[in-house]
């Protein structure tokens, strides 16, 4: 099935129908309507068969149409399979959950057979543990590669406010649980199902929606699909389908996500063509906001797990410097700190005679030093600058820039900076070491091993960074942890790891909190931390792991953030950093999260642990660095 992609792409839309008399006459009828797939189902929807007693056990003949109706190719791509209503696994009643089960599994195993890339099925209540068992047993036997579209109701059909009565007084309906009852369905069948990444959600979207807060934490599941009944479609003054600004917002949303949508009801919108619906849906997909520099820039990294570099244990090859020098933020907020700085320490009268040296720490091919000289020509002050660097490679580039544009201005030193005896002391160090968590490529421990040449009333930029920690949900996320297994590593181990991540389809339970704070020059090097903070959630969720980012002052008012409220607009440097959890963690809406973190100094290397307390408590992940740590 064709997926939507970027901004530009069509939308993938399919058809849902209840009763199909002609396959091949449908498909075809609904391919030229412009739908590019048909949900239909595979038996007959009122044959109810009979798995258990004599005589309809037996009943002679064929259960339901041949496969020769299509090609193979058609049934592989363009139809999308529905499980037969009346099919109850759960019943309580014994012979009708049998005779489920029995029918569960034929209709599972028939669309193995037919190829269907897709079969989706229904959740209408709370209890489904028979199902989700009946379902994984299926998947974990046989050699078929079909996914399965969990549906589920954004809201429940008796919460819909059209089903009170008006003026009857409302038996305590509590508006918060009722609007996330469905969500708990389905968080209770995919925890049944063990997070299965075969099985994905399809939202239906009725009429009333959720609260925001609601909708958000259905955001952060993996929703491969959304239902749009035609009944929740208003009319406007020319008689066409629109939606209403709530229901465009979720639209919107889902288009980031690339979900596909499926149109189920009769057209209400008589005198118009079924297409106004399709052409609607593309009309929004058309005008979406454009995305930004950094959506961009980030298109096919989202939820991509990277390991966190390590410059200082490792030499960073070409393309990586290359990468980030293309960031149009980063390096003119240095110059920018660097201008200031030159201003407030070298008076007019001085600008003639007043040499300030400032030294690179980490020069890499050379982005700071060029930012610096801009800086002084801005400011008309003069600069002597040492540009230090350990990676040999890049020294190779620095000495061509030196003897191509830099000239005597700029000494070239090749050397780590926690080695080098300065020939003099500096005014000014610069220093780009921060990680997505700030501290975490040991900006703390380089520049206490520089700061014995730095003047008493020198300056370092940047003077400050913070770390920044807030919960998440992502199944997505998780599972692309638990996909991380490694031959000879303990299978756990992808857990103790912290992750740069782009994020994208995740649910942030609460505002980040300020975790671990540096700041240079400092007369305290021990740089070993313990912090333990608190969330307020507010809503029932599952908690994942927990999002970190970093905001930095280079200097006075001149700052770089990651955190998502303040984050330097166009800025593409860092993407988040993710520390996961082994285990899930349910949370209730009054639950608070507590969670511990510990940075940890060794001598030889640097590592972080960390441990969830409230509402109950994880291991302590990482213990002694076993499974990830940052060489020194």
């Amino acid at each position: 099935m064709a997926s939507a992609s970027s901004t530009g792409s069509r939308v993938s839309c399919g058809r849902d129908l209840n009763c199909v008399p002609e396959v091949a006459d449908t498909l075809a009828v609904v391919a030229k309507l412009g739908f590019d797939f048909l949900c239909m189902p595979l038996f007959h929807p009122r044959f109810s068969r009979e798995f258990e007693l004599e005589p309809a056990k037996s009943r002679p003949g064929a259960q339901t149409r041949s496969d020769l109706l299509l090609c193979g190719r058609d049934w592989n791509t363009l139809i999308v399979g529905k499980l037969s209503p009346w099919i109850d696994a759960d019943s309580e009643i014994e012979t009708e959950r049998r005779n489920s089960e029995a029918a569960l599994s034929q209709e599972l195993n028939f669309s193995a057979y037919l190829g269907l890339p897709v079969f989706m099925v229904p959740l209408k209540g709370p209890r489904n543990a028979n199902l989700a068992r009946v379902l994984l047993n299926h998947i974990h036997t046989g050699h078929h590669t079909s996914n399965f579209w969990i549906r589920v109701p954004l809201m429940a059909a008796d919460d819909m406010r059209e089903d009170l009565i008006e003026n009857e007084p409302i038996t305590c309906i509590d508006e918060s649980s009722s609007d996330e009852k469905t969500w708990s369905w389905w968080h209770s069948f995919r925890t049944l199902c063990d997070y299965n990444k075969r099985i994905c959600l399809a939202i239906e979207i009725g009429a009333d929606m959720p609260s925001d807060a609601v909708i958000d934490k259905w955001l952060g599941e993996p929703i491969k699909a959304a239902i749009l009944p035609t009944s929740i479609f208003l009319t406007n003054k020319k008689g066409f389908p629109v939606l209403s600004k709530a229901h465009q917002r979720i639209i919107f949303r889902l288009f980031k996500l690339e979900a596909q949508f499926i149109f189920t009801g009769t057209s209400r919108h008589t005198e118009k063509d079924f297409r106004s619906y399709l052409q609607y849906l593309e009309y929004l997909n058309q005008n979406r906001p454009a995305p930004n520099a950094y959506e961009l820039f980030a298109k096919g990294y989202e939820d991509y797990l990277q390991s966190p570099l390590q410059p200082l244990m490792d030499n960073l090859e070409s393309q990586t410097y290359e990468v980030f020098e293309k960031d149009p933020i980063k390096y003119s907020q240095y110059q920018q700190a660097v201008y200031k700085c030159l201003l407030d320490r070298v008076p007019e009268e001085q600008k003639d005679t007043n040499v300030q040296v400032l030294m690179v720490l980490g020069a890499g091919r050379g982005p700071l030093v060029n930012a610096s000289l801009r800086a002084a020509r801005q400011a008309d002050r003069k600069l002597k600058v040492y540009a230090v660097e350990k990676n040999p490679n890049a020294v190779v580039t620095l000495e061509n820039w030196r003897f191509e544009e830099w000239g005597d201005q700029v000494t070239v030193v090749s050397c780590d900076m926690r080695e080098w005896a300065a020939p003099e002391k500096a005014d000014i160090i610069v220093s780009e070491l921060l990680g997505s968590f700030g501290d975490n490529e040991l900006s703390p421990e380089c520049l206490d091993g520089a700061q014995h040449f730095l003047k008493d009333d020198g300056v370092s930029i940047p003077c400050s960074y913070t770390s920044f920690l807030a919960p998440l949900s992502s199944s997505k996320l998780y599972n692309e942890v638990r996909g991380c297994r490694e031959r000879d590593k303990d299978p756990e181990c992808h857990f103790e790891t912290p992750y740069v991540v782009r994020l994208h389809n995740f649910h942030q339970l609460a505002e980040p909190k300020p975790c671990f704070t540096f700041t240079h020059p400092t007369t305290d090097m021990n740089n070993n931390r313990y912090q333990c903070l608190r969330f307020s959630v507010g809503c029932n969720s599952v908690l994942h792991g927990f999002a970190g980012y970093f905001e930095t002052t280079l200097y006075k008012d001149v700052t770089l953030s990651i955190k998502p409220d303040t984050h330097s607009p166009g800025m593409f440097s860092w993407f988040p950093i993710l520390f996961p959890l082994k285990q899930p963690i349910s949370i209730s809406r009054d639950d608070d999260v507590t969670v511990r973190f510990w940075r940890c100094n060794n001598g030889k290397k640097v590592w972080y642990e960390w441990a969830v307390t409230e509402p109950s408590c994880s291991a302590i992940h990482n213990p002694a660095g076993r499974s990830y740590t940052i060489g020194l």
